[in-house]
C-alpha cells in the first residue's frame, strides 16, 4: 500500500512541474550574420505538444509604430507552410513537430533584410510557457573601393585635407591611411597629421609631405584600398591676381607712353617756338619778292628771346654755372641759328627752281599759243582761196549762161557734120 502511493505521488509531482513550466521557445543566438545574395537561416526549437496549433514567423516594421510584417507561417490543421506576400519566393519554414523545431530560411539576401525576427507557438492550451523569442539578423556588405581625393590647395605652408570615402558597407566599414615616399618606402604619418573617419588632416605642408598615401577601407566581410599620389608645389598666383597684375602692368606702360608722348609734343612745339616761328614751305605761296626783311626780324626776335633768357639764368645759377650753361646755350643757338640758315638757302634754292619752272612753262604755253596762230593763219588764206576759187566759177558759169540764151535765136541749126550733100540739077 505503501509502495502504491509513492508512485502515485512521484506521477502527480511529474504531472505538477510538467503543467508548471508549459510550453518553451528558444532561438539559441541573439544575432545571426550573412553575407549579402548568401543563403540565412535562423533556427527556432520549442517543446513538443500536441495541442500546437500553428507556429509563425515575423519581422520588425521599417518605422518603429506601424504593424510587424508577416513572413511566414506553419499550421497544424493542414500541415503547410504559408510564405506572405512580400517574401514569397524568398522564404519558407522548415518544421518537425517531433523534435519541436521550425527554422526560417531567407534566400538572397539583401540589406533590406537586415531587421529583427521574432519566432511565435500558438498553444491554446499553454498559459503559463514562454511562446515566443526575437533574434537580429545582419546583413554583412563588403565595402565599395573607397574613392579617395585632395581636398585644398597643394602648396607650400597650406593645410589639407586627403578624403577617403566607400559607398555602401555594412557594417560601417574603418578606414586607415599609410604614407609612402616618392622611393616607396613605408614611413610614419607627419606628426601633426589626424586621421579620423578617413578624413586625414596634414597642416603646413612642404616639400617633405609629398608622396603615395593609400587609404584601406575594412569591415568583417573583407577590405579595399585607394591611393592617391600627392606633390607639393610653390606658391604660385591664381588667375585672378595674374590677371590683375598683368591689367594693371599695361595700363601704368600705357600711361607712361602716354605722359612720354605728351612731354616730346610739348618739347617739340617749345624747341619749335624757340627756333624760328615760320610756316612750312608747302603752306606758303611762291612769290619773287624777297623775304629777307621778314628773317631779319626773326633773326632779331630769337637774339632778343635768348639773350633775355640767358640774362634770367645767370641770375639764377653761381658764376661757374652761369659761365658753363651760358656757353652750352650759346653753341645751341649757333648751332640752331646755322640750321636755321641752311633751311633758308634751301628754301631759296627751292624758290629759284620753282621760277625756273615757271618760266619754263610760259615759254612752252607761248610756243605753242604761236604754233595756234600759225595755223589759224593758214587756215584763214586756205578759207581766201576758197572764197576767191568759188567767185571765179560763179563769175564764168553766169557768162556762158547768158551768152548761150541770145545767141541761140540767130545762129542756125546745126548740121551733122556727115550728111550728105545734096545733089545739083
Amino acid at each position: 500500500m505503501a509502495g502504491t502511493l509513492g508512485i502515485f505521488g512521484i506521477c502527480l509531482l511529474f504531472a505538477w512541474v510538467h503543467m508548471s513550466s508549459g510550453t518553451t521557445v528558444n532561438i539559441p543566438d541573439k544575432v545571426y550574420k550573412i553575407a549579402r545574395g548568401d543563403k540565412a537561416v535562423i533556427p527556432c526549437v520549442f517543446t513538443p505538444s500536441k495541442s500546437i496549433t500553428s507556429v509563425t514567423w515575423t519581422a520588425d516594421p521599417d518605422v518603429k509604430d506601424d504593424p510587424e510584417i508577416n513572413v511566414a507561417g506553419y499550421f497544424t490543421p493542414t500541415n503547410k507552410v504559408t510564405v506572405y506576400q512580400k517574401y514569397k519566393g524568398r522564404a519558407n519554414v522548415v518544421v518537425d513537430m517531433v523534435k519541436g523545431t521550425a527554422n526560417l530560411e531567407l534566400l538572397s539576401t539583401t540589406n533590406a533584410d537586415t531587421r529583427d525576427y521574432e519566432c511565435k507557438v500558438q498553444d491554446p492550451e499553454d498559459e503559463l510557457g514562454l511562446l515566443s523569442d526575437k533574434a537580429s539578423l545582419v546583413v554583412l556588405v563588403a565595402p565599395s573601393p573607397p574613392i579617395c581625393n585632395i581636398v585644398g590647395k597643394t602648396e607650400y605652408f597650406e593645410n589639407i585635407q586627403l578624403t577617403c570615402r566607400s559607398e555602401e558597407g555594412t557594417p560601417t566599414p574603418s578606414y586607415k591611411w599609410e604614407s609612402y615616399n616618392v622611393n616607396n618606402v613605408l614611413r610614419p604619418l607627419p606628426l601633426k597629421a589626424t586621421d579620423q573617419n578617413g578624413a586625414l588632416s596634414l597642416v603646413n605642408i612642404s616639400m617633405d609631405t609629398s608622396g603615395y598615401y593609400i587609404c584601406t577601407s575594412t569591415n568583417e566581410i573583407k577590405s579595399a584600398k585607394c591611393n592617391v599620389t600627392l606633390r607639393v608645389n610653390p606658391p604660385s598666383m591664381n588667375m585672378a591676381s595674374t590677371a590683375g597684375i598683368i591689367g594693371g602692368v599695361v595700363g601704368m606702360a600705357v600711361l607712361v607712353g602716354i605722359i612720354i608722348c605728351c612731354c616730346c609734343y610739348c618739347r617739340r612745339r617749345r624747341e619749335k617756338a624757340e627756333e624760328y616761328p615760320m610756316e612750312t614751305p608747302e603752306d606758303e605761296e611762291f612769290t619773287d619778292k624777297d623775304p629777307e626783311g621778314r628773317e631779319d626780324d626773326r633773326d632779331i626776335h630769337v637774339n632778343s628771346e635768348e639773350e633775355r633768357r640767358l640774362k634770367s639764368a645767370d641770375r639764377r645759377d653761381p658764376p661757374d654755372d652761369r659761365s658753363e650753361r651760358s656757353y652750352d646755350r650759346r653753341s645751341d643757338y649757333n648751332d640752331r641759328r646755322d640750321h636755321y640758315t641752311d633751311r633758308r638757302d634751301d628754301r631759296s634754292d627751292r624758290t629759284e627752281r620753282n621760277d625756273r619752272d615757271d618760266r619754263h612753262d610760259r615759254d612752252r604755253y607761248d610756243d605753242r599759243r604761236d604754233r595756234n596762230d600759225d595755223r589759224r593763219d593758214h587756215y584763214d588764206d586756205r578759207r581766201d582761196r576758197y572764197d576767191d576759187r568759188r567767185d571765179r566759177y560763179d563769175d564764168r558759169y553766169d557768162s556762158d549762161r547768158y551768152s548761150d540764151r541770145y545767141d541761140s535765136r540767130d545762129r542756125p541749126p546745126s548740121v551733122p557734120p556727115n550728111k550728105p550733100k545734096e545733089p545739083r540739077n
